[in-house]
């Protein structure tokens, strides 16, 4: 199921180098990042809320969400970060999501996207990305580096998204402050909570833990929290509830 996703990608990529001068010059015009990274280092699990309209495994999620209303509630139940989902042919997302969003000068906003080159990285800050995320699985350990290095040249964070302990080891050897452990499978898109737990312990001390997909309930919070994470992602749960903020309240109270 991967595969189609990085042809697109690759494809919008090269149309994105023909507008490299214009897209790196509109970087400036960008309100000053906020420090996501901060957000997600307080005291007690974080909770980083995403705006997802649709996905590949799921289908339709929350096709006609308002992403200002939505982030808003966000806001109100007590997330820490909003993770905007930017992949247009396969979960429906724009940048126009990412620019609605971190227009409102509120929380830190993640771009989630599939990023293979740099010029994406000014793309997402130029549309007021705070923080990207960058999947270890789809990059090698060079180009990892470098994106990490550019993406704090831009005044982001990249959160380095790993799936095995290979995957965890790479994202820390090429600098990553922010690891996180994506429990879906993305060969396969299958969802395995254990992962998290399993590689937690791989993630040294001072560098951000999150724990990605799979979480709906309090027993999935509460899972991750013992296992030591600082943060979770939570993304279908909150997008799809009839009471957003409500839920990441009930979420965010997890014993």
């Amino acid at each position: 199921m991967l595969q189609p996703i990085i042809d697109s990608t690759r494809a919008r990529v090269a149309a994105l180098l023909d507008d490299r001068a214009a897209i790196e010059a509109s970087v400036g015009d960008a309100p000053a990042p906020r420090d996501f990274n901060e957000a997600l280092s307080k005291p007690g699990l974080g909770l980083i809320a995403e705006i997802k309209r649709r996905s590949p495994s799921a289908g339709p999620i929350a096709p006609n969400l308002d992403p200002l209303e939505l982030s808003r509630a966000y806001e109100r139940g007590g997330a820490v970060a909003i993770s905007v989902l930017t992949e247009p042919d396969h979960f429906d997302g724009s940048l126009e999501d990412l620019r609605t969003v971190a227009g409102d000068d509120s929380l830190p906003v993640l771009r989630k996207d599939f990023i293979l080159d740099a010029i994406q990285l000014a793309e997402g800050r130029a549309a007021g990305a705070d923080a990207v995320l960058l999947i270890a699985g789809i990059l090698d350990d060079e180009v990892l580096h470098d994106l990490i290095e550019r993406t704090g040249d831009l005044g982001m964070v990249a959160l380095v998204e790993a799936h095995n302990g290979d995957e965890v080891r790479r994202s820390i050897e090429a600098g990553a402050s922010i690891v996180g452990i994506n429990n879906r499978d993305l060969s396969t898109f299958q969802v395995d909570l254990s992962t998290a737990e399993r590689l937690r312990n791989l993630i040294p001390p001072g560098v951000v833990a999150v724990a990605e997909s799979g979480i709906w309930n309090l027993a999935d919070v509460s899972r991750m929290r013992d296992s030591g994470f600082d943060a979770v992602l939570v993304g279908q749960a909150v997008a799809q509830a009839d009471d957003a903020a409500e839920l990441l309240a009930l979420l965010a109270e997890a014993p």
